[in-house]
């Protein structure tokens, strides 16, 4: 609870804030801007909550394979909450993949594991990201492109969401805040008493952090990093194909 309001619904209340916010923006763009969102939030949530379930599946863990997790079907992986957070206020979450670490294989402790499980999904939205933005240079390079109009300029905008919606994705869970990949990441590494107390205020950091990315503070951190993975890996890509072409 948090201040007489359960989680659920105080998250609930700050996405449909977020919404209107994003719908009612001046310029008209807001829809036209969520509209584009869809599918890149399909594939990147899907992809992203597919990987975390996959790895552990391939670690020993049957939890994630017995709950239909280890699917490309988006219906299995989309969590209604944290899809409207992507849409509204470009941050959000896909339904949880659960896992029991006492189940992965002996070769590996319980605490890498969950680090490898929860590294699994960003490192999958940050391979997407990079695979679109080969696609996008090479509509830019044939003469289909130019000849296809306005549906070629919308499969470019739409694919330019994909690659800002992976990176986006995968730098926000990285960042070492619970209930974030990132987070659990970092738990390998903390000693005990670190851990500890971040497991009594996971709660508290929660909403700390998610009143900071909406008012902004965050973002002014978290959005400039996005920019640079964005830059460095079409940099990469321009290099590459410089190279073959």
């Amino acid at each position: 609870m948090f201040g007489g309001i359960d989680r659920r619904t105080f998250i609930i209340i700050i996405a449909g804030f977020a919404m209107f916010r994003i719908l009612t923006a001046p310029g008209g763009g807001g829809l036209e801007m969520v509209l584009l969102r869809i599918p890149a939030l399909l594939i990147a949530i899907t992809f992203h909550e597919f990987a975390h379930a996959y790895a552990a599946y391939k670690l020993g863990d049957n939890t994630p394979k017995d709950q239909g997790r280890v699917t490309l079907n988006p219906l299995k992986h989309l969590d209604p909450i944290g899809t409207v957070l992507i849409l509204a206020a470009g941050f959000g979450w896909g339904r949880p993949v659960q896992i029991n670490s006492r189940n992965f294989n002996d070769k590996i402790s319980m605490s890498k594991g969950e680090a490898i499980v929860s590294f699994a999904g960003p490192l999958t939205n940050f391979i997407l990201g990079f695979l679109f933005i080969i696609a996008i240079y090479v509509m830019h390079m044939t003469e289909a492109f130019s000849a296809a109009g306005q549906w070629g300029t919308t499969l470019l905008l739409i694919m330019s969401s994909c690659v800002f919606v992976n990176i986006g994705l995968g730098v926000f869970n990285l960042i070492p805040l619970p209930p974030l990949d990132g987070s659990k990441i970092m738990m390998h590494f903390l000693p005990y008493n670190a851990k500890n107390w971040f497991y009594r205020n996971e709660q508290i950091i929660m909403m700390v952090f998610l009143f900071a990315w909406l008012l902004g503070f965050l973002g002014e951190i978290v959005v400039p990093i996005i920019m640079l993975v964005v830059y460095w890996m079409e940099w990469a890509v321009a290099n590459m194909l410089h190279l073959f072409m």
